[in-house]
């Protein structure tokens, strides 16, 4: 059983892009403007002097280090904890150190993408080698100086020092560090000895953002650059028929109307005028395959009423254990499909010229974007250059890249360098959705044991990934078994912040919730005695530890006083594995008026080494709000291949009075960091609806959870 994931870097893999052809380090050398804390340093470090440098550390003569952060930031805060493991082992002053976003570079850099909750652990190994190697040629440079063995010196804060006492700053030495072989197992720091990770510190970009500097991928500009807006098929299963772009050519600041594939692109000097322009667009559409929401429910029933399934994992003999059973338990749960509504709406950048092809702007995915890009435009990937903006949000939206292609096209069909913008309308009506899911969970009761488990699943477009049945309750039960079923749909659905698991999660820690009832049995304990069965499980699928699960679960019984609340608070509790982390929640919730309000959410985490305790925190509470409120209010439905809702003003999202206080608690321990951008939104939902049942008796088997309560307001 894994009762701890590690990372798989090769150090001779992470070597390879530390040396330069003449034997050269990881490090270039700012000596201009990176001499001044306060200078800001460009994105496009290719108009600097030290081009043949690797791209992760630089140190001036002062001694002030610029990292650069490769991952995509959406908010997670990697561009400030991935920046402070390579500070950590480099042994600099945090002070010291800007950091500045770095371009998608295949050659230096790997996995450069925001997804999975997996960026933290990638390169948990690597860039401390990083940091650790700098460090140490430092050293060696200092130790040629004085005619002394590295092994008398030593290294804080940019001060190497030796045993006389003599002090030299890195800035004096890593000119001759730049000329030293690369040293071969070089010591990692143990974890007692952190300076830096563990720490509180602030985001790196907070005063750029709470001041408005330009940041997001709205925000860009560049010489001569155009906004495009696009019309795109108001339902899924349209084709353009034809268009009329008359009255749009007459909008002041429209420059041109071009179609491309089954869209128009209006062209203006501004966003106003070129989502005017579009408005001003009169199209025709032919119907194909339209699709509503109404169909997709009577489809995705008969799904889990047929018998045409893929088993995904089988443990035992279910079939004779529901035989057997004293009373078998069955119950069925239904979620909507769910747009991302990320703050910042897509847009990109693009500019194809013959030379190359230049992109900018939010993405995910950098990499398999320059590919399509290059796909598309029958280019070669090393002559197209993408550039990383801050992100307002991604959630998974910004995964998949259709505005960067968008773009491109555009500006390789005008010649122009186009920016494309999409309205909030656009946003929430052009997909990708999360896709509409029903589960079905059957459970066999013998002798007060749960002893047999079958989930089934019916999605759009697709099922759970692979891991996922591998995940609690397998190795728990001795007859378990997980299928899945799908419905091919032209409506674009894709990953949603913790794909499957935001929804899994509720159905599953609702019906446990409903077996511990049955059996009379605490919650809380029902999962606790459960876990014991997986703590000596061989099986290696089995992702999750069973004793990490239970440190984490009693550690938020302890937080939140489960079970001695006061007087009128009702406590529900959930517990999920998601993403390599560990996570355990439980929501009070009074009455008022007869109406459940959320008061507080308690939440315990196992995420291993936790870098940046002020990012952890944001994190899942944010995870946890988000997780409350989709569960609670969230809602999108579609009629005839149109989406009904088109923004805020009829889409439901939870409102700031709504918002519990949420408080977060980790557990401590030694073992490599694993991701925190996901995991603490699934058990959000299971842990308030088992509250509210807790409050009211009233079982919750839909998302959102007002429309079975009745009720379209929850205060908070």
């Amino acid at each position: 059983m894994k009762s701890q994931i590690h990372t798989n870097f090769s150090r001779r893999n992470f070597l390879k892009t530390s040396v330069l052809a003449s034997g050269g380090m990881l490090v270039g050398f700012n000596l201009l403007s990176a001499c001044k804390p306060e200078a800001v340093m460009p994105v496009d470090i290719n108009n600097l002097n030290f081009n043949d440098f690797n791209a992760f550390i630089k140190i001036s003569d002062e001694g002030y280090v610029t990292i650069f952060s490769p991952n995509p930031e959406i908010g997670q805060g990697v561009k400030t904890s991935m920046p402070m493991i390579i500070a950590e082992e480099l042994d600099v002053d945090w002070k010291m150190v800007t950091v500045v976003q770095g371009a998608l570079d295949t050659k230096n850099f790997t996995r450069q993408v925001a997804g999975g909750s997996q960026s933290i652990r990638s390169c948990w190994d690597a860039f401390r080698q990083t940091g650790a190697t700098t460090k140490q040629m430092l050293i060696n440079a200092a130790a040629k100086k004085w005619n002394v063995v590295p092994s008398s010196c030593e290294a804080s804060k940019g001060i190497i020092t030796n045993g006389n006492g003599d002090t030299l700053g890195y800035g004096e030495v890593v000119k001759e560090a730049a000329l030293l072989q690369v040293p071969e197992n070089v010591i990692l720091k143990e974890s007692k000895d952190y300076t830096i990770i563990g720490q509180e510190i602030v985001n790196v970009d907070i005063d750029k953002i709470i001041t408005g500097k330009p940041l997001f991928g709205l925000d860009y500009k560049a010489d001569a650059m155009i906004i495009a807006s696009v019309l795109r098929p108001p339902a899924f299963g349209q084709k353009l028929e034809s268009f009329d772009d008359t009255n749009a050519k007459n909008v002041n600041g429209v420059l041109e109307v071009i179609k491309f594939g089954d869209k128009v692109a209006v062209l203006a000097n501004s966003t106003w005028a070129a989502m005017k322009g579009k408005k001003a667009l009169t199209a025709i559409w032919t119907d194909d395959k339209l699709e509503s929401t109404e169909n997709h429910e009577e489809i995705l029933t008969k799904i889990l009423d047929g018998k045409k399934f893929k088993t995904e994992r089988e443990d035992g003999d279910i079939k004779q254990a529901f035989a057997k059973a004293d009373k078998v338990i069955e119950r069925t749960y239904h979620s909507p499909f769910l747009p991302h509504n990320c703050l910042e709406p897509m847009n990109f950048y693009a500019n194809v010229t013959a030379e190359k092809v230049h992109l900018v702007g939010p993405i995910q995915t950098p990499q398999w974007t320059v590919n399509r890009v290059a796909e598309l435009l029958k280019r070669k990937p090393e002559e197209i250059h993408c550039e990383m903006t801050r992100m307002g949000g991604g959630f998974g939206r910004r995964l998949y890249g259709d505005f960067a292609l968008e773009a491109a096209e555009i500006s390789s069909l005008t010649n122009k360098a186009i920016k494309v913008v999409f309205s909030r309308e656009d946003d929430m009506t052009a997909g990708t959705y999360r896709p509409a899911i029903k589960y079905r969970i059957k459970a066999a009761l013998k002798d007060g044991k749960v002893t047999a488990y079958h989930l089934k699943e019916a999605a759009i477009n697709g099922n759970m990934y692979g891991l996922i049945p591998n995940f609690f309750p397998a190795g728990c039960i001795p007859n378990y078994k997980v299928d899945t079923g799908s419905y091919n749909s032209n409506i674009t659905t894709g990953a949603w912040r913790a794909p499957y698991t935001n929804f899994l999660a509720f159905a599953e820690q609702s019906f446990f919730d409903e077996l511990a009832t049955e059996l009379g049995i605490d919650t809380i304990q029902l999962r606790l005695d459960l876990l014991q069965n997986v703590k000596n499980n061989t099986d290696e699928k089995i992702e999750y530890s069973g004793q990490r699960m239970e440190d984490t679960i009693k550690l938020v019984r302890e937080k939140a006083n489960w079970g001695n609340s006061k007087e009128g608070v009702y406590q529900g509790f959930a517990a999920y594995y998601s993403h390599n982390t560990h996570v355990a929640e439980i929501a009070d919730i009074i009455l008022k008026d007869g109406f459940p309000v959320i008061q507080k959410v308690t939440a315990a985490v196992d995420c291993g080494i936790v870098v940046n305790p002020t990012g952890a925190r944001n994190q899942v509470e944010g995870g946890v709000l988000d997780g409350i409120g989709h569960a609670m209010y969230a809602d999108f439905s579609f009629e005839n291949g149109k989406p009904k809702d088109k923004n805020f003003d009829t889409y439901r999202l939870i409102r700031m009075q709504e918002t519990p206080k949420v408080e977060v608690h980790f557990v401590e321990n030694n073992l490599s960091p694993t991701g925190l951008g996901e995991p603490g939104l699934p058990p959000a939902g299971g842990a308030v609806a088992n509250a509210i049942n807790a409050a009211l008796g009233n079982r919750i088997y839909s998302q959102p959870f007002y429309k079975e309560l009745k009720k379209s307001i929850v205060l908070g």
